[in-house]
């Protein structure tokens, strides 16, 4: 390959690399429904309510009939997603991708532990709601004496009682749907 050519193939990537620099990026992370009992919806849908929920029934993103709980333009199962979303409103969500099943959430620290803190990964794992439909990553970070944050160990009961009471709140949400 000549010198020209290797010239001429880093100024097209380079060009490329500032041309895609300029691109805008838009974060969409569901948002609580001003005025409703902690309802998420993305934010370009908080005020077009008739999405959440329909007479009749739980309708999620467009499902097409009463007790669908498919998630019609979701990729996975709208009870638990829901549900994942309710049991950690009190952790700031970092990224929520309904198509592919998954929560990340920032770093939390409880005000009663100011030098402990927690990151949860949440997985849908279908569009089914079923006892294995739903993993739950936890990371848990202590605070060193030079105030440094360091990786500690979580029991192993944790990411089962997170995953336990998601289902919990699935249910109770289907339950308030079929009444």
């Amino acid at each position: 390959m000549g010198y020209a050519a290797r010239v001429l193939g880093i100024a097209l990537v380079a060009c490329a690399a500032v041309g895609c620099s300029g691109m805008k990026v838009e974060d969409n992370y569901p948002t609580i429904v001003p005025g409703t009992d902690n309802k998420y919806a993305p934010r370009d849908q908080v005020d077009n309510r008739g999405l959440l929920s329909e007479e009749g029934g739980f309708n999620f993103f467009g499902g097409s009939k009463k007790g669908d709980q498919g998630g019609g333009g979701i990729g996975v199962n709208a009870l638990l997603w829901r549900a994942s979303l309710d049991t950690i409103n009190f952790m700031p969500v970092a990224s929520a991708d309904p198509f592919g099943g998954v929560i990340i959430t920032d770093w939390y620290s409880p005000a009663e532990t100011p030098n402990e803190r927690f990151k949860l990964n949440i997985y849908i794992l279908g569009r089914e709601l079923r006892a294995d439909g739903v993993k739950v990553a936890v990371f848990r970070q202590r605070r060193d004496v030079s105030g440094n944050w360091a990786d500690a160990a979580v029991e192993g009961r944790t990411n089962t009682d997170v995953e336990n009471a998601i289902l919990t709140r699935a249910r109770q949400i289907r339950q308030q749907a079929s009444n």
